[in-house]
Protein backbone atom coordinates (compact mmCIF):
# COMPACT_ATOMS: atom_id res chain seq x y z
CA UNK A 1 0.00 0.00 0.00
CA UNK A 2 0.82 3.74 -0.72
CA UNK A 3 -0.18 6.75 0.26
CA UNK A 4 -3.93 8.38 0.06
CA UNK A 5 -4.59 11.67 -0.70
CA UNK A 6 -7.40 13.58 1.11
CA UNK A 7 -8.82 17.38 -0.11
CA UNK A 8 -10.78 18.69 2.71
CA UNK A 9 -12.65 22.27 2.48
CA UNK A 10 -11.25 25.24 3.94
CA UNK A 11 -12.04 28.77 3.91
CA UNK A 12 -13.39 29.02 -0.15
CA UNK A 13 -10.78 27.11 -0.57
CA UNK A 14 -9.46 23.56 -0.37
CA UNK A 15 -6.55 22.16 1.84
CA UNK A 16 -4.67 18.69 0.47
CA UNK A 17 -2.02 16.18 2.22
CA UNK A 18 -1.29 12.71 2.02
CA UNK A 19 -1.32 10.22 4.60
CA UNK A 20 -0.20 6.49 4.64
CA UNK A 21 -3.17 4.45 3.27
CA UNK A 22 -2.18 1.45 5.85
CA UNK A 23 -2.47 4.60 9.24
CA UNK A 24 -5.94 5.61 8.00
CA UNK A 25 -8.73 3.96 10.37
CA UNK A 26 -11.63 5.99 8.85
CA UNK A 27 -12.64 8.70 6.90
CA UNK A 28 -16.25 9.74 8.53
CA UNK A 29 -19.09 11.02 6.21
CA UNK A 30 -22.84 11.69 6.60
CA UNK A 31 -24.79 9.05 4.97
CA UNK A 32 -25.41 10.61 1.26
CA UNK A 33 -29.61 10.79 1.75
CA UNK A 34 -31.19 12.06 -1.45
CA UNK A 35 -32.84 15.56 -1.37
CA UNK A 36 -36.56 16.06 -1.03
CA UNK A 37 -37.64 17.40 -4.91
CA UNK A 38 -40.22 19.35 -4.29
CA UNK A 39 -39.94 21.24 -1.02
CA UNK A 40 -43.49 22.94 -1.16
CA UNK A 41 -45.55 19.69 -2.31
CA UNK A 42 -43.61 17.78 0.41
CA UNK A 43 -44.53 20.27 3.32
CA UNK A 44 -48.24 20.09 1.34
CA UNK A 45 -48.25 16.09 2.00
CA UNK A 46 -46.78 16.65 5.62
CA UNK A 47 -49.28 19.25 6.53
CA UNK A 48 -52.33 17.07 5.76
CA UNK A 49 -50.77 14.27 7.14
CA UNK A 50 -49.03 15.07 10.39
CA UNK A 51 -47.27 12.87 13.28
CA UNK A 52 -50.12 11.76 16.28
CA UNK A 53 -51.93 15.12 15.41
CA UNK A 54 -54.91 16.23 13.13
CA UNK A 55 -53.85 18.24 9.88
CA UNK A 56 -52.88 22.26 10.47
CA UNK A 57 -55.94 22.92 9.07
CA UNK A 58 -58.13 21.44 11.27
CA UNK A 59 -56.15 22.18 14.32
CA UNK A 60 -56.76 26.14 13.55
CA UNK A 61 -60.55 27.68 13.69
CA UNK A 62 -61.80 31.01 12.09
CA UNK A 63 -60.99 34.16 14.40
CA UNK A 64 -58.05 32.05 16.41
CA UNK A 65 -54.93 34.22 16.58
CA UNK A 66 -51.49 32.59 15.51
CA UNK A 67 -48.40 32.53 16.55
CA UNK A 68 -45.78 31.24 14.80
CA UNK A 69 -42.54 30.53 15.42
CA UNK A 70 -39.46 31.03 13.30
CA UNK A 71 -35.22 30.04 13.99
CA UNK A 72 -33.47 33.74 13.45
CA UNK A 73 -30.72 34.37 11.01
CA UNK A 74 -28.23 31.98 12.68
CA UNK A 75 -30.48 29.20 11.43
CA UNK A 76 -31.30 30.15 8.18
CA UNK A 77 -29.98 27.11 6.61
CA UNK A 78 -33.66 25.99 7.46
CA UNK A 79 -34.68 27.72 4.60
CA UNK A 80 -38.28 27.92 6.27
CA UNK A 81 -39.09 30.49 3.26
CA UNK A 82 -39.77 27.34 1.44
CA UNK A 83 -42.11 26.16 3.75
CA UNK A 84 -44.44 29.12 5.40
CA UNK A 85 -46.11 30.01 2.35
CA UNK A 86 -47.50 26.49 2.48
CA UNK A 87 -48.02 26.95 5.68
CA UNK A 88 -50.27 30.19 5.50
CA UNK A 89 -52.29 28.04 2.82
CA UNK A 90 -52.96 25.63 5.64
CA UNK A 91 -53.72 28.43 8.35
CA UNK A 92 -56.22 30.29 5.58
CA UNK A 93 -58.08 27.09 4.67
CA UNK A 94 -58.79 26.24 8.13
CA UNK A 95 -60.46 29.72 8.48
CA UNK A 96 -57.40 32.12 9.86
CA UNK A 97 -56.82 35.37 8.07
CA UNK A 98 -53.19 36.25 7.39
CA UNK A 99 -54.38 39.55 9.92
CA UNK A 100 -54.34 37.02 12.91
CA UNK A 101 -51.36 35.81 12.06
CA UNK A 102 -47.73 37.16 13.95
CA UNK A 103 -44.32 35.44 13.31
CA UNK A 104 -42.27 36.06 15.94
CA UNK A 105 -38.53 35.43 14.86
CA UNK A 106 -37.26 33.29 18.00
CA UNK A 107 -34.12 35.11 18.65
CA UNK A 108 -33.79 33.94 22.51
CA UNK A 109 -30.31 35.72 23.55
CA UNK A 110 -28.86 36.23 19.91
CA UNK A 111 -29.38 40.13 18.79
CA UNK A 112 -32.52 41.33 17.16
CA UNK A 113 -32.82 40.32 13.58
CA UNK A 114 -33.35 43.12 10.45
CA UNK A 115 -36.06 43.83 8.33
CA UNK A 116 -33.92 42.34 5.27
CA UNK A 117 -33.06 39.39 7.24
CA UNK A 118 -36.97 39.44 8.30
CA UNK A 119 -37.26 38.83 4.11
CA UNK A 120 -34.44 36.30 3.40
CA UNK A 121 -36.09 34.18 6.56
CA UNK A 122 -39.69 34.14 5.55
CA UNK A 123 -39.61 34.96 1.80
CA UNK A 124 -40.99 38.36 -0.10
CA UNK A 125 -44.58 37.08 0.15
CA UNK A 126 -44.78 35.76 4.02
CA UNK A 127 -42.95 39.36 4.90
CA UNK A 128 -45.82 41.19 2.56
CA UNK A 129 -48.83 39.02 4.02
CA UNK A 130 -48.01 39.29 7.95
CA UNK A 131 -46.58 40.54 11.01
CA UNK A 132 -43.58 39.43 11.41
CA UNK A 133 -41.51 40.67 15.03
CA UNK A 134 -38.34 40.26 16.90
CA UNK A 135 -38.47 38.27 20.36
CA UNK A 136 -36.91 40.39 23.11
CA UNK A 137 -36.07 38.12 25.96
CA UNK A 138 -34.83 41.40 28.40
CA UNK A 139 -38.17 43.28 27.82
CA UNK A 140 -39.85 41.71 31.16
CA UNK A 141 -42.83 43.94 31.17
CA UNK A 142 -43.60 41.84 28.02
CA UNK A 143 -43.09 38.56 29.83
CA UNK A 144 -45.90 36.18 31.01
CA UNK A 145 -44.23 33.93 34.41
CA UNK A 146 -45.69 30.38 34.08
CA UNK A 147 -44.68 28.17 36.61
CA UNK A 148 -41.67 26.72 37.58
CA UNK A 149 -40.01 23.03 36.51
CA UNK A 150 -39.79 19.96 38.11
CA UNK A 151 -35.35 21.50 38.73
CA UNK A 152 -36.60 24.78 39.65
CA UNK A 153 -35.97 26.65 36.61
CA UNK A 154 -39.02 30.00 36.58
CA UNK A 155 -40.52 29.69 33.41
CA UNK A 156 -41.26 32.85 31.92
CA UNK A 157 -42.11 33.47 28.17
CA UNK A 158 -43.38 36.41 25.56
CA UNK A 159 -46.60 37.50 26.10
CA UNK A 160 -47.72 37.10 22.84
CA UNK A 161 -47.05 33.78 22.73
CA UNK A 162 -48.46 32.97 25.95
CA UNK A 163 -51.81 34.89 24.83
CA UNK A 164 -52.22 33.43 21.76
CA UNK A 165 -54.83 31.16 20.51
CA UNK A 166 -52.71 28.47 18.81
CA UNK A 167 -48.69 28.15 18.63
CA UNK A 168 -46.96 26.72 15.65
CA UNK A 169 -43.38 25.63 15.88
CA UNK A 170 -40.63 25.74 13.08
CA UNK A 171 -37.65 24.94 12.81
CA UNK A 172 -34.64 22.41 11.89
CA UNK A 173 -33.35 19.51 13.45
CA UNK A 174 -29.46 18.51 13.62
CA UNK A 175 -27.38 17.21 16.28
CA UNK A 176 -26.32 19.91 19.53
CA UNK A 177 -23.60 19.63 21.66
CA UNK A 178 -25.36 20.78 24.77
CA UNK A 179 -28.94 19.48 24.51
CA UNK A 180 -28.78 16.61 22.60
CA UNK A 181 -30.70 17.60 19.25
CA UNK A 182 -31.61 21.08 17.56
CA UNK A 183 -35.16 21.47 16.56
CA UNK A 184 -38.59 20.31 18.61
CA UNK A 185 -38.52 22.61 22.12
CA UNK A 186 -35.88 25.05 21.16
CA UNK A 187 -38.20 27.19 19.52
CA UNK A 188 -39.97 27.73 22.99
CA UNK A 189 -36.82 27.45 24.83
CA UNK A 190 -34.37 29.83 24.36
CA UNK A 191 -36.32 30.88 21.27
CA UNK A 192 -38.79 33.11 23.25
CA UNK A 193 -37.91 32.82 26.60
CA UNK A 194 -37.23 35.44 29.41
CA UNK A 195 -33.29 35.78 29.80
CA UNK A 196 -33.58 34.63 33.07
CA UNK A 197 -35.49 31.52 31.99
CA UNK A 198 -32.76 30.53 29.45
CA UNK A 199 -29.91 31.16 31.95
CA UNK A 200 -31.21 29.00 34.91
CA UNK A 201 -32.06 26.36 32.19
CA UNK A 202 -28.68 26.27 30.33
CA UNK A 203 -27.12 25.91 33.77
CA UNK A 204 -28.00 22.23 33.89
CA UNK A 205 -25.02 21.89 31.30
CA UNK A 206 -22.61 22.40 33.98
CA UNK A 207 -22.21 20.12 36.53
CA UNK A 208 -23.36 21.31 40.08
CA UNK A 209 -20.27 21.59 41.85
CA UNK A 210 -17.92 24.79 40.79
CA UNK A 211 -14.35 23.38 39.28
CA UNK A 212 -15.89 19.78 37.84
CA UNK A 213 -16.80 21.73 34.25
CA UNK A 214 -19.78 20.19 31.70
CA UNK A 215 -21.69 17.88 32.98
CA UNK A 216 -20.88 14.82 31.10
CA UNK A 217 -24.60 14.68 29.77
CA UNK A 218 -24.73 17.72 27.87
CA UNK A 219 -23.54 15.87 24.76
CA UNK A 220 -24.78 15.52 20.78
CA UNK A 221 -27.27 12.73 20.54
CA UNK A 222 -27.99 12.26 24.51
CA UNK A 223 -31.28 13.26 25.75
CA UNK A 224 -32.21 10.56 28.39
CA UNK A 225 -30.21 11.54 31.63
CA UNK A 226 -29.94 15.31 30.02
CA UNK A 227 -31.00 17.82 32.64
CA UNK A 228 -31.01 20.78 30.50
CA UNK A 229 -32.93 18.77 27.89
CA UNK A 230 -35.64 17.60 29.94
CA UNK A 231 -35.82 20.81 32.03
CA UNK A 232 -36.54 22.57 28.45
CA UNK A 233 -39.09 19.98 27.67
CA UNK A 234 -40.92 20.78 30.38
CA UNK A 235 -40.49 24.25 29.67
CA UNK A 236 -42.63 24.01 26.35
CA UNK A 237 -44.81 21.69 27.62
CA UNK A 238 -45.90 25.29 29.47
CA UNK A 239 -46.08 26.48 26.34
CA UNK A 240 -48.56 23.56 25.26
CA UNK A 241 -47.65 24.30 21.63
CA UNK A 242 -50.25 22.84 19.37
CA UNK A 243 -48.26 22.24 16.31
CA UNK A 244 -44.26 21.62 14.87
CA UNK A 245 -42.66 21.69 11.47
CA UNK A 246 -39.24 20.98 11.54
CA UNK A 247 -36.74 19.82 8.49
CA UNK A 248 -33.95 17.60 8.42
CA UNK A 249 -31.05 18.79 6.32
CA UNK A 250 -28.88 16.14 3.97
CA UNK A 251 -25.02 16.48 3.73
CA UNK A 252 -25.46 19.07 0.90
CA UNK A 253 -27.86 21.35 3.02
CA UNK A 254 -31.00 20.42 1.10
CA UNK A 255 -34.26 19.08 2.79
CA UNK A 256 -33.84 15.51 3.49
CA UNK A 257 -37.43 15.46 4.97
CA UNK A 258 -40.47 17.60 6.47
CA UNK A 259 -41.77 16.63 9.42
CA UNK A 260 -45.05 17.57 10.90
CA UNK A 261 -47.93 17.28 13.78
CA UNK A 262 -47.46 16.98 17.72
CA UNK A 263 -44.19 18.78 18.74
CA UNK A 264 -42.66 15.95 20.52
CA UNK A 265 -43.61 12.59 18.52
CA UNK A 266 -43.19 14.44 14.84
CA UNK A 267 -39.60 15.83 16.72
CA UNK A 268 -38.46 12.57 17.69
CA UNK A 269 -39.09 11.09 14.61
CA UNK A 270 -37.04 14.14 12.93
CA UNK A 271 -34.25 12.91 15.32
CA UNK A 272 -34.12 9.85 14.25
CA UNK A 273 -33.32 10.77 10.37
CA UNK A 274 -30.73 12.83 12.24
CA UNK A 275 -29.23 9.64 13.78
CA UNK A 276 -29.15 7.66 10.17
CA UNK A 277 -27.76 11.07 8.02
CA UNK A 278 -25.31 11.53 10.70
CA UNK A 279 -24.18 9.51 13.59
CA UNK A 280 -21.41 7.40 11.88
CA UNK A 281 -20.21 4.14 13.63
CA UNK A 282 -16.37 4.07 14.12
CA UNK A 283 -14.51 1.02 14.95
CA UNK A 284 -11.56 2.58 16.84
CA UNK A 285 -10.43 5.90 17.82
CA UNK A 286 -7.16 6.99 16.42
CA UNK A 287 -4.14 8.84 17.66
CA UNK A 288 -4.67 11.76 15.21
CA UNK A 289 -8.03 13.45 13.90
CA UNK A 290 -7.85 15.70 11.09
CA UNK A 291 -11.66 17.45 11.06
CA UNK A 292 -12.70 20.26 8.69
CA UNK A 293 -15.83 22.48 9.44
CA UNK A 294 -16.36 22.35 5.55
CA UNK A 295 -15.41 25.77 4.77
CA UNK A 296 -17.06 29.18 4.78
CA UNK A 297 -19.18 29.56 6.39
CA UNK A 298 -19.26 27.08 8.47
CA UNK A 299 -15.33 27.93 9.71
CA UNK A 300 -16.15 31.77 9.57
CA UNK A 301 -14.90 32.37 13.28
CA UNK A 302 -13.90 30.34 15.82
CA UNK A 303 -17.32 30.15 17.58
CA UNK A 304 -18.39 28.17 14.73
CA UNK A 305 -15.78 25.87 15.01
CA UNK A 306 -16.30 24.91 18.05
CA UNK A 307 -19.17 21.74 16.83
CA UNK A 308 -16.33 20.45 14.97
CA UNK A 309 -13.76 20.62 18.08
CA UNK A 310 -16.54 18.91 19.92
CA UNK A 311 -17.46 15.98 17.26
CA UNK A 312 -13.79 15.63 16.22
CA UNK A 313 -12.91 14.45 20.01
CA UNK A 314 -15.38 11.11 19.98
CA UNK A 315 -12.84 10.21 17.32
CA UNK A 316 -9.54 10.66 19.40
CA UNK A 317 -7.66 8.81 21.90
CA UNK A 318 -6.80 10.27 25.05
CA UNK A 319 -3.78 12.44 24.71
CA UNK A 320 -4.21 12.25 20.91
CA UNK A 321 -3.82 14.84 18.61
CA UNK A 322 -6.93 16.76 16.84
CA UNK A 323 -6.18 18.80 13.59
CA UNK A 324 -8.81 21.66 12.76
CA UNK A 325 -9.15 23.05 9.72
CA UNK A 326 -10.91 26.42 10.26
CA UNK A 327 -9.62 29.54 8.40
CA UNK A 328 -11.76 32.29 10.88
CA UNK A 329 -11.38 35.32 9.10
CA UNK A 330 -13.67 36.56 11.06
CA UNK A 331 -12.05 35.58 14.15
CA UNK A 332 -12.45 37.87 16.61
CA UNK A 333 -16.54 37.63 15.56
CA UNK A 334 -18.86 37.79 17.98
CA UNK A 335 -17.73 39.77 20.94
CA UNK A 336 -19.59 38.26 23.20
CA UNK A 337 -17.73 34.57 22.46
CA UNK A 338 -14.17 36.29 22.14
CA UNK A 339 -14.53 37.93 25.20
CA UNK A 340 -14.62 35.10 27.59
CA UNK A 341 -11.42 34.29 26.36
CA UNK A 342 -9.68 37.10 28.76
CA UNK A 343 -10.51 35.01 32.01
CA UNK A 344 -7.13 33.66 33.33
CA UNK A 345 -7.71 29.82 33.81
CA UNK A 346 -10.59 27.65 32.92
CA UNK A 347 -11.77 27.67 36.60
CA UNK A 348 -12.19 31.32 36.24
CA UNK A 349 -14.04 31.12 33.06
CA UNK A 350 -16.45 28.54 34.94
CA UNK A 351 -17.12 31.14 37.89
CA UNK A 352 -17.66 33.49 35.11
CA UNK A 353 -19.91 31.50 33.39
CA UNK A 354 -22.30 30.05 36.22
CA UNK A 355 -22.59 34.24 37.43
CA UNK A 356 -23.88 35.05 34.36
CA UNK A 357 -24.27 31.97 31.76
CA UNK A 358 -24.34 33.02 28.42
CA UNK A 359 -24.28 30.53 25.32
CA UNK A 360 -20.89 32.04 23.68
CA UNK A 361 -19.57 31.48 27.01
CA UNK A 362 -20.52 27.90 27.41
CA UNK A 363 -19.55 27.60 23.62
CA UNK A 364 -15.90 29.00 24.61
CA UNK A 365 -15.52 26.61 27.66
CA UNK A 366 -16.40 23.61 25.91
CA UNK A 367 -13.46 24.43 23.65
CA UNK A 368 -10.94 25.08 26.18
CA UNK A 369 -12.38 21.79 27.70
CA UNK A 370 -11.91 19.99 24.41
CA UNK A 371 -8.08 20.75 25.25
CA UNK A 372 -8.17 18.57 28.36
CA UNK A 373 -8.41 15.28 26.67
CA UNK A 374 -6.20 15.94 23.46
CA UNK A 375 -3.81 18.47 22.02
CA UNK A 376 -5.93 20.37 19.27
CA UNK A 377 -3.93 22.04 16.54
CA UNK A 378 -5.64 24.90 14.68
CA UNK A 379 -4.99 25.48 11.22
CA UNK A 380 -5.89 28.73 10.00
CA UNK A 381 -4.78 32.18 8.54
CA UNK A 382 -1.70 33.10 10.51
CA UNK A 383 -2.70 36.63 11.71
CA UNK A 384 -5.01 34.75 14.31
CA UNK A 385 -2.07 32.92 15.94
CA UNK A 386 -1.97 35.32 18.57
CA UNK A 387 -5.55 34.97 19.52
CA UNK A 388 -5.78 31.30 18.93
CA UNK A 389 -3.17 30.52 22.01
CA UNK A 390 -5.90 32.17 24.10
CA UNK A 391 -7.98 28.99 23.63
CA UNK A 392 -5.22 26.59 24.87
CA UNK A 393 -5.04 25.66 20.69
CA UNK A 394 -1.49 25.20 18.65
CA UNK A 395 -1.75 27.74 15.65
CA UNK A 396 -0.41 27.03 12.18
CA UNK A 397 -0.44 27.95 8.73
CA UNK A 398 0.42 25.17 6.71
CA UNK A 399 -1.33 21.61 6.63
CA UNK A 400 2.82 20.05 6.37
CA UNK A 401 3.12 22.06 9.72
CA UNK A 402 0.06 20.31 11.93
CA UNK A 403 0.67 16.99 10.19
CA UNK A 404 4.62 17.58 11.77
CA UNK A 405 3.28 18.97 14.97
CA UNK A 406 0.84 15.56 15.38
CA UNK A 407 3.80 13.24 14.73
CA UNK A 408 5.93 14.76 16.95
CA UNK A 409 3.27 15.39 20.17
CA UNK A 410 1.95 11.54 19.60
CA UNK A 411 5.89 9.70 19.42
CA UNK A 412 4.94 6.73 18.19
CA UNK A 413 6.00 4.65 14.99
CA UNK A 414 2.82 4.55 12.52
CA UNK A 415 0.01 6.71 14.35
CA UNK A 416 -3.30 5.94 13.08
CA UNK A 417 -5.54 8.59 11.66
CA UNK A 418 -9.27 9.65 11.04
CA UNK A 419 -9.85 11.82 9.12
CA UNK A 420 -13.45 14.13 9.06
CA UNK A 421 -14.07 15.77 5.78
CA UNK A 422 -18.35 16.94 7.35
CA UNK A 423 -16.68 17.61 10.63
CA UNK A 424 -19.53 20.18 11.69
CA UNK A 425 -22.23 17.63 11.40
CA UNK A 426 -21.26 14.33 11.65
CA UNK A 427 -20.69 12.41 15.32
CA UNK A 428 -18.85 9.29 15.42
CA UNK A 429 -20.42 6.32 17.35
CA UNK A 430 -17.56 4.13 18.43
CA UNK A 431 -19.05 0.65 18.19
CA UNK A 432 -19.74 -0.92 22.11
Amino acid sequence: MGNVSFELKYGKGTVQFTLPEKQVQEVIKGVSYPAVENVQAAARQALNHPIASPPLREVVKEGDKVVVLVSDITRGWQKMHLVLPVMLEELNAGGVADKDVTIIIAIGGHRKNTEAEFKELCGEEVYKRVKIVNHDSRDKDNMVYLGKTSRGTEVSVSRTVAEADKVVMTGGVVYHYMVGYGGGRKSILPGIAALETIQQNHLHALNKEVGTGSNPMSNSKVTKGNAAHEDMMEIAAFVQPDFLINMVPNTDGDYAGVFTGNWVAAWQEATELVDEIYGVNINNKSDIVIATCGGYPKDINLYQTGKTMDNASYAVKEGGVVIILSECPDIMEPKEFTGWFNFESLLEMEKGLRANFTIPGWCAFRELECNLSAKYILLTKSENAEFVRKTGMTPVSTIEEALELALKHCNIDNPTYTVMPQAANTLPLLKE
